[in-house]
This record gives C-alpha cells, sequence and structure tokens, in this order.
C-alpha cells in the first residue's frame, strides 16, 4: 500500500488544530465588523512581531539544503504590515504597538528552532499557508468593512507576487512531499507545527480583551 503525500499527512494530523485556532471570538468580532481600525491594528500589531522572526529565519536559512526551497522572498511579510500599521496608526505607528505576552511566547519558539529546518518548516507552514488560504477571505471582508484598498490596511493578506495562489499552494505542497527526511522528523516536524498552531491560537484567544474592550455596537 503506497504512503501518503507528507503534505496530506501534515494536513491531517493539524485539522484539528486548524479548526480551533478558527473558532474565535475576536476574530468573530472581526469580522461581523464590530472592532475600531485600532482593535484591528491589534492583531496587525502581533502580525508584525511574528513575521520580524519568522521573516528573520528565513535569511538565515536560505542555504539550507532541507529549508532552503521554503525560503521565499515573495511571501517576506515585514514590509506589507509596517504599511498595514501605518495606516491603521499613522507614521508613528512603532509608538503605538507592543507584543502580548502569548506574542512573546510564539516569536521565542520561533527563534529557538531557527536553526532547526525542520521546525522553521513547521512555523512556515502554519502561518503562510493560513494566510494563502482563510487570510484571503479575511481581507476581502476586512477590505468591505473597513473600506481599505491596495497599498495599506490589509497588503498582509496580498500577494502579488506569487502569481495563480492555488498553483503556489500546490506548489508548496510538493516541496513538503519532497522534503529529504526521514519518518521520524517527519513526526517531528508533524509536533512541531501542532505546537505552532496552539501558540498562535493562544496569541488570538488573547486578543479577545480587545474585543471585551470595545464599546458595543
Amino acid at each position: 500500500m503506497s504512503q501518503a503525500p507528507f503534505s496530506e499527512v501534515l494536513r491531517t494530523a493539524t485539522w484539528g488544530d486548524h479548526a480551533s485556532a478558527e473558532d474565535d471570538g475576536y476574530l468573530k468580532a472581526l469580522m461581523a465588523g464590530r472592532l475600531s481600525r485600532e482593535a484591528y491594528g491589534e492583531l496587525v500589531a502581533q502580525h508584525y512581531f511574528a513575521y520580524v522572526a519568522l521573516d528573520g529565519a528565513s535569511r538565515e536559512l536560505a542555504g539550507d539544503p532541507v529549508a532552503g526551497p521554503f525560503v521565499l522572498p515573495e511571501l517576506y511579510r515585514e514590509e506589507a504590515l509596517v504599511r498595514d500599521l501605518e495606516t491603521v496608526y499613522g507614521a508613528r505607528w512603532a509608538d503605538r504597538i507592543e507584543p502580548s505576552k502569548p506574542t512573546l511566547t510564539l516569536v521565542a519558539r520561533i527563534n529557538q528552532v531557527a536553526a532547526w529546518p525542520g521546525g522553521y518548516i513547521a512555523h512556515h507552514y502554519t502561518r503562510y499557508m493560513g494566510d494563502l488560504s482563510g487570510g484571503q477571505f479575511i481581507r476581502m471582508e476586512l477590505e468591505k468593512i473597513y473600506g481599505f484598498g491596495p497599498g495599506g490596511g490589509v497588503d498582509f493578506y496580498r500577494f502579488d507576487r506569487v502569481g495563480s495562489l492555488p498553483r503556489f499552494k500546490d506548489a508548496y505542497r510538493a516541496r513538503l512531499d519532497a522534503l529529504p527526511v526521514d519518518e521520524p522528523e517527519k513526526q517531528r516536524i508533524i509536533r512541531e507545527t501542532r505546537l505552532a498552531y496552539q501558540l498562535n491560537t493562544e496569541v488570538l484567544a488573547d486578543l479577545g480583551r480587545v474585543a471585551r474592550a470595545e464599546p458595543a455596537a
């Protein structure tokens, strides 16, 4: 019996974690249009700190034979997040944001595993495949709610440099399937991916405090 592709095994093994990440009070309030622009900016801010760490790990691993195929500069998000933060908070955006405790934990874990190609891939997959999939629905809804357009506000969710998103995601899955690692390492990557989902879910759960602080619509 042929073994399932690793991309399929990984997706199946983490499906429950993915679903729990989506079932979040902050995101529900955001998608319902109940949050101010500044409250939305809190999410952008936490993304900023996480992606500075993730993109930094990418640059360090560019020459690695395992991680190298996942080092894709067209995915880097820092510049887009800066544009979004400038749109929401203005030129002095850096004075308005700080990482939450769960974000600090997530960033610490990314930095901790940055030298391990499999760990980098686990966090890369967790974030980017979500951004390229459900993130596109979030972008369209936020454009309607806040009137954002290209150039700032939801640029984080725009991946103009990758071309066709379905083709890009297929190519990404092919990279996962071609990983030159053994079965124990694949299982280790799966465990780290599940941890990455948990850490990202905790970031969203903490943002519930922002939603609760908003005046009732």
